[in-house]
C-alpha cells in the first residue's frame, strides 16, 4: 500500500501525554519521568517546533495489543493496574503504569494510522514506558508493552505490505525480534552493543521459516564510535533497506549508545543519530506513480536514553535530520563528515560488521 504525503502542515506529528509522567518508581530508577522533560526540551529547541501537530491521546484496544502479545499476558498486565511492584529486578510498575503503557501503545498506533494516510512525512512518539524488550508473553528491561511491535502489526492490518523496523538502542530489542522472527512482512534490523543486556542479538540470529533473512543483527563490541556505526549503516543496513523497499519505517529510537549514557558502553555523539537517520532515509526508495513519487513515512518511537542532556541533544539531532530530509532543501549533513572512513575504524569493528554481512549474504543480493 502506497500513500503520498500531502505537503500541507503539519510537517510532523507528535505523541505525548501527561500520563507518561505518572509511570514513576518510588526508588531512584534510570527510567524516570525526567526523561520526558529532556525530550520535550528537544522538541522546543527545534526552529520549526510550530510544524508539529500533537495527536489526540488514545488507549490501545485489547484486540490491537493481541496482535503482538498473548491474551494471557494482556490479562496479567491488566491485573497490575492501580498497584505497585516489580516484575523483575529492572522492571517496576506503579499505579498508573498500565494506563501509561496502554496510552504509549495507543499513541504509537494513532501515529501509524496518520502516517499510513499520508497526513505527514514523519512523526515522533515520546512515550513511556519503552517497549522493545517486551516479548509476546512477558515484560522485562523497563518495558511492559512493545510499542513498536504493536504499531508494526497495526500497519500490517491497515494493508501496509512491508514494514521496516530499525532499532539503534544500545540494547538489543529481543522482544521485537521474537515477535517477528518468522514474519517476512516485517524486517527487523538492530545495531547494538554485544555481548550486553539482554544477551540476545547475535549476527547468526537471522529469523526462521519464511522469516529467514528478515532479522538483521549488527552486534558491535563496547566502545564503537561514529565511524563504526556509520560503516555498519553504509555496508549493511542501507543496501538491505534499499533492496527491501519498505512502505513504512519505524525507528526504535533509543539514545543510550551516546558516550555519556550511564547504562551503555558505546561512544556516539549526538550528531551521529541524525546522520544515521539521514543515511537510512536516503536509502528508502521512492514509490508511486511516475507523476507522483514519494518516500515512505517514518515513525520515531522513543526507547532508551538515560543521560538527560545526551538524550535531549540526540533526539533534537534526529528530529532536525527528519525535518531536513522531508523538506525541499533535503539533508544538509556534510558528506565528508558523515561518510565512514574504514582507515579510522578499529579492525575489530570492521570484522564484526563483515561477520554480520556474511550471515545475511544468502538473503540480500546487494550485499
Amino acid at each position: 500500500m502506497v500513500h503520498h504525503y500531502n505537503a500541507m502542515k503539519p510537517r510532523f506529528f507528535l505523541v505525548d501525554d501527561v500520563v507518561f509522567d505518572e509511570h514513576a518508581c518510588e526508588a531512584p530508577h534510570p527510567e524516570r519521568p525526567a526523561r520526558l522533560d529532556a525530550v520535550r526540551r528537544a522538541v522546543k529547541a527545534l526552529a520549526t517546533e510550530s510544524a508539529a501537530e500533537r495527536l489526540p491521546p488514545r488507549d490501545a484496544k485489547p484486540e490491537e495489543l493481541a496482535r503482538a502479545h498473548t491474551e494471557t499476558y494482556i490479562e496479567k498486565i491488566d491485573q497490575m493496574a492501580g498497584r505497585r511492584g516489580w516484575i523483575d529486578g529492572d522492571t517496576f510498575y506503579a499505579p498508573s503504569s498500565v494506563a501509561a503503557a496502554r496510552r504509549a501503545a495507543g499513541g504509537s498506533l494513532e501515529l501509524v494510522e496518520r502516517l499510513v494516510r499520508a497526513e505527514a512525512a514523519f512523526g515522533a512518539a515520546l512515550v513511556r514506558p519503552p517497549g522493545h524488550h517486551a516479548t509476546r508473553d512477558g515484560a522485562m528491561g523497563f518495558c511492559l508493552l512493545n510499542n513498536v511491535a504493536i504499531a508494526a502489526c497495526h500497519a500490517r492490518a491497515l494493508g501496509v505490505d512491508r514494514v521496516l523496523i530499525v532499532d539503534w538502542d544500545v540494547h538489543h530489542g529481543n522482544g521485537t525480534e521474537q515477535i517477528f522472527y518468522d514474519d517476512p512482512s516485517v524486517l527487523y534490523c538492530s545495531i547494538h552493543q554485544f555481548p550486553f543486556y539482554p544477551g540476545t542479538g547475535a549476527a547468526t540470529d537471522i529469523g526462521e521459516g519464511q522469516g529467514k533473512g528478515f532479522t538483521v543483527n549488527v552486534p558491535l563490541s563496547a566502545g564503537a564510535d561514529r565511524g563504526a556505526y556509520m560503516l555498519a549503516v553504509e555496508r549493511l543496513l542501507t543496501p538491505i533497506v534499499s533492496e527491501y523497499a519498505p512502505n513504512l519505517l519505524l525507528i526504535s529510537a533509543g539514545f543510550d549508545a551516546h558516550a555519556n549514557d550511564p547504562l551503555g558502553g558505546m561512544r556516539l555523539d549526538h550528531e551521529t543519530f541524525g546522520m544515521m537517520f539521514e543515511a537510512l532515509y536516503a536509502a528508502l526508495p521512492e514509490t508511486g506513480s511516475s507523476e507522483h513519487q514519494a518516500k515512505p513515512a517514518v515513525a520515531i518511537v522513543l526507547e532508551g536514553g538515560y543521560d538527560l542532556a545526551a538524550l535531549s541533544a540526540s533526539l533534537q539531532s534526529t528530529l532536525e535530520a527528519a525535518l531536513r530530509c522531508t523538506s525541499d532543501a533535503g539533508p544538509r549533513t556534510d558528506p565528508q563528515k558523515a561518510a565512514p572512513d574504514s582507515r579510522h575504524v578499529a579492525p575489530r569493528f570492521e570484522a564484526e560488521i563483515e561477520r554480520a554481512q556474511r550471515c545475511q549474504r544468502d538473503y540480500w543480493k546487494h550485499l
